[in-house]
């Protein structure tokens, strides 16, 4: 409908930019079936009443369309016409999405998990949200580079070295895994903490790894090396996938000619032994881009990162993914980049919320900082356990199930907000959950078996659109493109759970008020048709969200 109206409004009004324009539902029926006023906003530019707008744009819309108010345009559709768009979506491979991404390139960093830890439940936000904002770019056309920016450099490190030596056993040290590496950390932090000579030997061994040293780099590299193993492990059960691994080892070695650059700028300026960027008169402090002891930090890695990816992507922006507590640095980082030149490309920050467990904060020192591993394990457990009392105890479909309320229960909420991970809400079969969504689309596939018909194949019969239940529910199935575009223009893929979890509610209306398999032959194929394109979405629209559709539960 967006694109049916904009195409109207370009006849009316040759040379112009109408991509703002924008079809949303009536909010009453009296109104019809959408409305769109932005002929309103148009007054000033076109130089013209925006009732007069209005009405040459509605006389070139090939439906019913009623011109209100000020400037508003009502519109109705028809059955013929519901039924036409309905069919051309069913036929589209992109089900109607438009491919407005296609020859345009953006990078999305995301997830960002620390070398020589295991991901815990604090990772899952990140991971998830970026995901799904992935697919969703993907979906529209885009070229898109997954990027996960480890953090796999600093002083952590000399910490490392010193603590696998010391505080692991030889077996320990030859089957190493990232548990092993996380306990060595923590032991050798401690013994640093406690005694000087400890903590003077920690950063002999960085200097040693800053400078070269063959056999701490080589630990080095085994130590990423087994991490990413680990995170690819966690990344395959969440279905996530990267196109690059590039942490702060890869931008070190950039990070001195950054800041030789801000200093020729003029933009850097020495303080107190560092090196600062003071933005205080736009009111965002100071940033530090060389500490006093000559090291960098993540202002400094995060502009070489922009230089490296401009030169070899070239992309139209560049969104991450990270929680609302790095607001200021990235403010502080797009102000100094777009001072140093890079106005080319959008930088984009997509903050989320903190994730609290069962109403408890997570941290360490709560004693619930739970392994992502372990969080996944518990869900799988339960679903089972629930799919075992129905008498089918299926591993696989658990793990479906299990994996699929974890991440819905992150991304049906919006992004910005901080969320509590219950699990009464999560794996709830009613209610706006995972599980109801993915039984919603195994309910329409037991539809099908029932009718002893192929669940992907549409029929010639056409969609049926004629009662008020069948209409409202092929009116919101149209409204998928532009929600899979309205969630990447706002960078939430909560637009798009929430359009699911509204698209199922209507269908079990329809269901319940449209008898469907004893209904005479022609209304019952034009219903079934109905049914089969609300699976396709729905599957379509879940896999955006990286979930999976299990056909029966």
């Amino acid at each position: 409908m967006d694109a049916l109206v904009q195409q109207a409004f370009e006849q009316a009004f040759p040379g112009e930019d109408f991509s703002f324009v924008r079809v949303l539902p009536a909010t009453d029926p009296k109104f019809g079936d959408f409305q769109c006023n932005d002929a309103l906003k148009l007054a000033k530019k076109l130089k013209l009443p925006p009732r007069a707008i209005a009405e040459k744009v509605a006389a070139l819309l090939p439906l019913k369309v009623e011109v209100a108010g000020p400037g508003f345009l009502n519109i109705t559709v028809t059955g013929d016409w519901l039924e036409g768009r309905l069919s051309e979506m069913c036929a589209d491979a992109h089900l109607g999405v438009e491919q407005c991404g296609k020859g345009r390139k953006v990078v999305i960093d995301y997830s960002s998990p620390n070398a020589a830890k295991q991901m815990h439940i604090g990772h899952i936000r990140s991971t998830v949200i970026g995901s799904a904002i992935d697919r969703i770019f993907r979906a529209l056309g885009y070229d898109v580079i997954a990027d996960n920016h480890l953090g796999d450099w600093g002083t952590q490190f000399g910490i490392l070295i010193k603590g696998y030596r010391e505080c692991l056993n030889d077996s320990e040290r030859e089957n190493l895994t990232v548990a092993n590496l996380e306990k060595c950390y923590v032991l050798s932090a401690a013994k640093a903490k406690e005694s000087e000579d400890w903590k003077d030997e920690c950063r002999r061994e960085l200097v040693k790894l800053q400078q070269g040293d063959e056999e701490n780099l080589g630990l080095w590299k085994r130590f990423i090396d087994i991490s990413i193993g680990e995170f690819e492990r966690m990344y395959a059960k969440l279905g996530v996938k990267f196109d690059t691994y590039r942490g702060e080892s890869f931008y070190n070695p950039m990070m001195p000619g950054i800041v030789s650059r801000l200093e020729e700028m003029g933009l850097a300026k020495e303080s107190e032994g560092a090196l600062i960027v003071d933005l205080s008169d736009e009111g965002l402090g100071v940033a530090i881009v060389r500490k006093s002891d000559g090291g960098y930090n993540y202002t400094t890695s995060d502009l070489a990162c922009v230089k490296s990816r401009v030169e070899e992507y070239n992309p139209e922006r560049i969104i991450y993914v990270t929680d609302d507590r790095q607001q200021l640095h990235f403010k502080q980082f797009f102000n100094i980049a777009a001072k140093m030149g890079y106005t080319g490309v959008q930088l984009v920050h997509v903050p989320f919320g903190l994730m609290s467990y069962q109403g408890k904060a997570i941290s360490t020192r709560e004693g619930n900082l739970i392994k992502l591993d372990d969080l996944l394990a518990e869900s799988v457990k339960r679903c089972l356990a629930t799919l075992s009392e129905r008498g089918n105890a299926d591993e696989a479909l658990a793990e479906q199930i299990g994996y699929g309320a974890v991440k819905y229960a992150d991304l049906s909420h919006d992004p910005a907000t901080a969320i509590d991970f219950n699990w009464d809400k999560a794996l709830a079969l009613d209610g706006n959950s995972g599980p109801y969504l993915q039984y919603a689309y195994a309910r329409v596939c037991s539809l099908m078996d029932k009718a002893g018909e192929d669940p992907e194949a549409v029929s010639a019969a056409g969609f049926a659109t004629e009662s008020n239940s069948e209409k409202q529910l092929a009116l919101q199935l149209l409204k998928f493109p532009s929600v899979v575009r309205r969630a990447a223009e706002a960078y939430k893929p909560s637009v798009l759970a929430e359009y699911l979890y509204a698209t199922c509610q209507l269908y079990s209306s329809f269901y319940q008020n449209s008898p469907i398999l004893k209904s005479e032959a022609e209304l019952r194929s034009r219903r079934l048709n109905l049914c089969r394109l609300f699976g396709k979405i729905l599957k379509a629209g879940l896999a955006l969200l990286g979930i999976e559709t299990p056909s029966h539960i």
